[in-house]
């Protein structure tokens, strides 16, 4: 299940991407905020971590605020998903990439797990964020 902080980092980076302006200003938070109806406070845990793993950039002070990094089109849902949700696989033993299980050269029921990790990790890389601006309007 996809938790808030998710859904709201999506909601912040399509905010961000519909409102951008030429000259590559910051947008105050408070303004996102106030469109998206969210808590201010808990959007600046949200950014926080987003500015920290490459997804935004902020600015303090007059005229400061967030803006994307990339381009709308660079950005992928998946990469946006994982660095708020951490991973998305549906079995620990799929989270990393090294799979430690002493029963993964056994177990009956891997594969079918691998196919749905691989389905959903499909899923969300192959969707960019420029697909999901302006979509709502």
């Amino acid at each position: 299940m996809i938790s808030t902080k998710g859904r709201y980092a999506l909601r912040i980076m399509i905010d961000l991407a519909e409102n951008e302006e030429e000259n590559g200003s910051y947008i105050p938070l408070k303004d996102i905020a106030e469109r998206q109806e969210l808590s201010k406070k808990y959007l600046e845990i949200i950014v926080k971590e987003m500015v920290v793993g490459g997804l935004l950039k902020g600015a303090s002070g007059k005229g400061g605020g967030y803006r994307l990094m990339r381009k709308p089109e660079d950005y992928s849902v998946g990469e946006i998903l994982e660095l708020m949700e951490g991973s998305l696989s549906p079995v620990v033993c799929l989270a990393d990439k090294v799979n430690n299980c002493p029963r993964k050269g056994i177990c009956e029921t891997l594969p079918l797990w691998a196919e749905y990790d691989e389905l959903v990790h499909n899923f969300f890389y192959g969707k960019k964020l420029s697909e999901l601006v302006n979509k709502g309007k």
